[in-house]
């Protein structure tokens, strides 16, 4: 039975990573669990300099999930380099770095600086607000996700994940034009915007009036677009949404994912991803199947 497997070139040893700004650069979770068992670890977002994140409250807890407008808070890539990278260096599994930026230049600086760098794939947040079209975000618009695309790649040693923002009409056009700029590969999906409010304050419970959604709640959306992106494209997909146990993996690999990414489940259960690619392979020895690219998109 055969665990590995390939997204866009690289060899992951299991199809399980981590969602970027769930796991930090891997350090503090290292103490918890073992990162050689992963088969990738996602970085958190970096971007061309520091940046502070939003003002407090940040997080809420919802049913079924949690809120985050946690503004991409981060230490920008030359500390990245300096420390998080050889840290991550020291384990047997691949590095994805999540690339962050407010402009097509941010995102290419960051590219460009990551080419020299040993790390094995780019992921390239498309959520992010494009200050200069007014703060629509890159990954909201067809055009401009296909431009941001063409754009990193040209500078790209690595190959190119971009992931997809939910907060659109339709998942499989975006997952289209990031095809059409060269994308070597998708995921899916980001937060969904949401907003909660304290009804005996009367106030919003984010500083910043809205956040992203994710956890359990939003799970079955992910899988519904995961499905129909992987029925648009002929990328690979790494699944993400909501995925707290091997039954939700399989059901995004099943959908057409040839990867999945734990995420908010890493707030309350540190080993989440390890239990996940054990329940994968657990699922995979009792219905026969000999590899994960036989489960994958096996529903139709």
């Amino acid at each position: 039975m055969n665990m590995k497997v390939n997204i866009a070139g690289v060899e992951w040893k299991n199809p399980v990573t981590v969602a970027s700004g769930t796991f930090g650069s891997g350090e503090e979770f290292s103490e918890f669990v073992d990162l050689n068992r992963l088969g990738a670890v996602t970085t958190k977002g970096v971007a061309n300099i520091p940046w502070e994140g939003n003002p407090t409250p940040r997080v809420a807890e919802t049913c079924s999930g949690m809120m985050n407008a946690v503004g991409l808070q981060n230490p920008g890539i030359d500390l990245f380099c300096r420390r998080d990278i050889p840290f991550l260096k020291k384990y047997d599994t691949k590095i994805i770095v999540n690339v962050c930026g407010k402009s097509t230049e941010d995102y290419c600086e960051v590219v460009e600086r990551l080419a020299d760098e040993d790390v094995d794939m780019l992921e390239i947040n498309i959520s992010c607000p494009n200050v200069k079209e007014g703060g629509i975000a890159f990954g909201q618009n067809p055009k401009a996700a296909e431009e941001i695309t063409r754009a990193v790649k040209k500078y790209a040693k690595q190959p190119v994940i971009m992931k997809l923002s939910p907060n659109v009409t339709s998942i499989a056009e975006m997952a289209k034009a990031v095809e059409a700029g060269g994308a070597d590969a998708i995921s899916l999906i980001n937060t969904i915007t949401g907003m909660k409010i304290d009804i005996h304050r009367r106030t919003f419970l984010l500083a910043n009036k809205t956040g992203g959604v994710s956890g359990p709640a939003i799970h079955p959306i992910a899988v519904r677009m995961v499905y129909e992106a992987a029925n648009a494209v002929r990328l690979p997909i790494i699944g993400m949404g909501g995925i707290a146990t091997a039954e939700d993996a399989v059901e995004m690999i099943l959908a057409g994912a040839s990867a999945v990414s734990v995420g908010t489940a890493n707030f309350y259960n540190p080993a989440a991803a390890v239990e996940v690619a054990e329940g994968i392979e657990a699922y995979m020895r009792k219905y026969g199947f000999e590899s994960v690219k036989d489960m994958t998109g096996c529903v139709k």
